[in-house]
């Protein structure tokens, strides 16, 4: 049985935020462990990128849709400990 995972394990962002209900596999089918902003056709959308890079990214949407700053680095405090952090210290695919 795959794993179901609540948050996207790229961004943090709540999978059941992602109006695509997650990223997609290479074959079309549905990935349960990225949301689409971050994975689509079996490829992270953003490949070079660092975790520190990604929080930045993340906390810039967060205040852009109206989060204060310290709510948005609250959120992002522990996105290294996400899957893909820990597989890809440096994250280039």
């Amino acid at each position: 049985m795959e794993r179901v995972y609540k948050n996207c394990q790229s961004c943090g962002m709540p999978m059941k935020r992602d109006d695509h209900g997650g990223g997609t596999n290479a074959d079309g089918s549905r990935n349960v462990m990225y949301c689409s902003h971050c994975y689509q056709d079996g490829r992270f959308t953003v490949r070079n990128i660092t975790v520190e890079d990604m929080k930045v990214q993340v906390r810039g949407k967060l205040k852009a849709v109206g989060f204060p700053g310290f709510v948005a680095s609250f959120f992002t405090r522990n996105l290294h400990k996400l899957e893909r952090w820990k597989i890809h210290t440096m994250a280039v695919e």
